[in-house]
C-alpha cells in the first residue's frame, strides 16, 4: 500500500499512521521537549509527551483535512 501525505511528513497508511523522523523533530520544538530527544533520544521523553505529539499530529491531520473540504 503507497503512503497519501496528509502534511509534509505525515502519511495515512491505512487505519495507522506513520510520521518522518522531521516532522516528529517539529513537533517536539513546538511541545518544548526538543533538547531531552537531543540529549536522550526519543526513548528519553515522557509518556505524557509522546502522547501530546500524538494528539497534536492528529489535531494536523484534521485541521488539513477540514481544509481539504
Amino acid at each position: 500500500m503507497r503512503a497519501a501525505p496528509i502534511r509534509k511528513g505525515l502519511f495515512a497508511l491505512g487505519r495507522r499512521s506513520m510520521m518522518s523522523e522531521r516532522f516528529k523533530e517539529e513537533l517536539a520544538k513546538e511541545l518544548g521537549f526538543w533538547d531531552v530527544v537531543q540529549k536522550e533520544g526519543w526513548g528519553g521523553i515522557k509518556a505524557s509527551d509522546a502522547g501530546n505529539m500524538v494528539k497534536r499530529a492528529i489535531q494536523i491531520a484534521e485541521e488539513q483535512l477540514a481544509n481539504r473540504s
